[in-house]
């Protein structure tokens, strides 16, 4: 048995295709590249294939984490270069690396994601950089955000580690965010937005990193 943990990027192509369509496009493209996949036990067996952090709809990122067991030993190298032959537009793999097999889950792991952000500029520069000073000064800022099992209530200010005004590029500017990601709640870059005072909705949210407990 062995554990693989691969490092992938998604792009507009792909960008609003669903978590359980890309987790059935990646069984289809190891099973093409006829990788020796690890199954579960059971009544239902299922490739023991996880994501660090599933990736909502609409974002792209060059971040992405993922943990494969395969039941005997492939090289890395092979790996990507087979499989990336039965991918599409819009996924790659950018590095493939062996870990311990008894090491954590990758999703118990993850504690932040960060981001980069292009909004509509609705103020200038100074003003914007004067809300994000007030945002992070703030001890908490409830906040409501309905779903379909009903309106949630929670912290949206713990959500959030660090933000930063990078780029002014008429008419958009570029905030990076490092928002929390983990068992006790996720950070969404277009509330952070919403709670800046924009209006619109982010002209393009990319995750940049994946933070995991051993990166600290």
């Amino acid at each position: 048995m062995q554990r693989l943990r691969v490092r992938l990027s998604r792009g507009e192509e792909l960008k609003f295709i669903s978590h359980l369509d890309i987790m059935r496009l990646w069984e289809r493209a190891f099973h093409r590249a006829q990788i020796p996949l690890a199954y579960s036990e059971g009544f239902s067996p299922h490739p023991r294939i996880s994501l660090a952090a599933p990736l909502p709809v609409g974002i792209t990122s060059e971040a992405e984490l993922m943990d494969i067991l395969v039941t005997r030993p492939v090289s890395p190298h092979w790996f990507s270069s087979t499989v990336s032959q039965q991918l599409p537009p819009g996924i790659a793999i950018l590095g493939v690396y062996q870990i311990g097999l008894m090491l954590p889950s990758l999703q118990s792991q993850v504690r932040y994601a960060e981001y980069r952000v292009e909004v509509a500029a609705e103020k200038e520069a100074e003003a914007t950089k004067a809300a994000i000073a007030a945002l992070l000064s703030l001890e908490s800022l409830p906040w409501h955000h309905q779903r379909d099992t009903g309106q949630r209530s929670y912290d949206l200010r713990a959500l959030i580690d660090e933000l930063e005004f990078t780029e002014w590029d008429a008419p958009y500017c570029t905030i990076r965010m490092r928002l929390r990601c983990d068992s006790r709640g996720s950070g969404r870059p277009e509330q952070v937005t919403s709670a800046l005072g924009f209006s619109q909705y982010p002209r393009s949210i990319h995750r940049t990193r994946l933070v995991l407990a051993t990166d600290k």
